[in-house]
């Protein structure tokens, strides 16, 4: 079950650099953008492997397997917008 461990951060695919925080990490924002973009490519892949399933051509634990992952990482995706909005709305409430 080597497909279920959770994979450093790396650079986006896309070519760009991502931007790098003072202290040499990297930013939040896209940190957030890498993270959608795997949860997109998990339910592609989902999706993917349903339409293999019912052309007979892969089983249904391996569709229940991909699914379950993109559910996991929907949710866990959602888990970090939910914190990321408190805290800003905490932020927002201060007075300085």
């Amino acid at each position: 079950m080597t497909d279920l461990r959770i994979d450093p951060l790396s650079p986006v695919a896309h070519g760009v650099e991502p931007k790098r925080t003072p202290d040499g990490g990297e930013s939040f924002g896209d940190a957030m953008n890498k993270a959608i973009d795997r949860v997109e490519r998990l339910e592609k892949t989902a999706d993917s492997a349903i339409m293999d399933m019912l052309n007979g051509q892969a089983g249904v634990h391996e569709a229940m397997v991909a699914i379950q992952k993109a559910d996991v990482s929907v949710r866990m995706l959602l888990a970090v917008r939910n914190k990321a909005i408190e805290a800003y709305r905490e932020i927002m409430r201060m007075q300085f």
